[in-house]
């Protein structure tokens, strides 16, 4: 077997439990692809059956897991390493709400325990990718949480005409527009009052950010839709983001945004569903009234 590490980086905590992570891989003889910037933290352990790599090219199919370690953002960053190479993601928390990675630190050894013996499941996740008229995120044009378009700074709203597969859906009057993939509805979305979906509904939702119009809301649209855009606005520029990363663009450009042809895998153990996150990081069902 061969696991890839990535984190963005280490603090004190995460250092140690990655040398307990080390560890446990070693004992079952795993080979092990660890980011070359975590090496320099001088881990202290057994340099056996351990790689470092440092691009995306140095990962291939030959890698039975990625472990992510730190919060959503870090596997948000993983899957940009990860790309259409069909390699599982292991999210192991070290941040605060942690949607996606849902196991936590504490685990670490229970979690390489289910990885030999299989004793996990997988989850699929869909990706939204973006084409447009001019070259727009490199090698990585598409994300697994969200599409946002925003005005830039304290720029005056934007209208944004918003079309499906073609035919005329909208002008959003607002401060930008989301579309969210149903992993992407937890995070932005959801604190644009946008709604909570399943991850295998197969949907998109489209949001808008502080819109003008006391009626318009957020819409679920299949996810067989091509949604484009035209923007109108007096500053000159605006903020296309796919996820974490984001891009300042001419207002003129021309955007579109559908279903990605793969999709990511998250391994997650058996006892973690949607349903018991939703429950545990919402605080669902704490009502003293239950």
């Amino acid at each position: 077997m061969k696991v890839a590490i990535y984190s963005r980086g280490l603090d004190h905590d995460l250092k140690a439990q990655l040398i307990i992570l080390l560890n446990a891989l070693q004992k079952h003889d795993i080979n092990i692809l660890l980011l070359d910037s975590l090496a320099a933290y001088n881990l202290e352990v057994d340099a056996k059956g351990i790689t470092l790599f440092s691009h995306s090219n140095e990962l291939d199919k030959t890698v039975d897991c990625l472990i992510s370690l730190g919060g959503d953002g870090t596997i948000l960053d993983a899957v940009t390493l990860v790309r259409d190479k069909n390699i599982p993601i292991l999210g192991v928390n070290f941040g605060r709400l942690g949607f996606l990675a849902g196991i936590g630190k504490e685990e670490l050894v229970v979690a390489v325990e289910a990885l030999i013996a299989g004793t996990y499941v997988i989850d699929k996740r869909t990706l939204i990718h973006l084409d447009a008229s001019i070259p727009l995120f490199g090698e990585t044009p598409f994300a697994l949480n969200e599409f946002a378009i925003h005005k830039r700074d304290t720029s005056p709203m934007i209208k944004v005409h918003t079309y499906l597969n073609g035919e005329f859906l909208n002008t959003y009057w607002s401060d930008g527009v989301i579309v969210a993939t149903p992993t992407g509805s937890t995070g932005y979305n959801m604190s644009c009052n946008g709604p909570i979906v399943f991850p295998e509904s197969s949907s998109f939702v489209i949001t808008p950010v502080a819109p003008h119009n006391l009626n318009v809301r957020p819409i679920v649209v299949p996810d067989s839709n091509v949604i484009s855009f035209e923007i109108e606005g007096r500053a000159e520029q605006i903020i296309c983001a796919m996820d974490a990363r984001r891009e300042i663009v001419d207002k003129e450009i021309q955007l579109a945004v559908k279903k990605e042809k793969f999709s990511i895998s998250l391994l997650r153990l058996n006892e973690n569903n949607f349903l018991s996150t939703l429950r545990s990081k919402l605080t669902w069902g704490l009502d003293k009234r239950n």
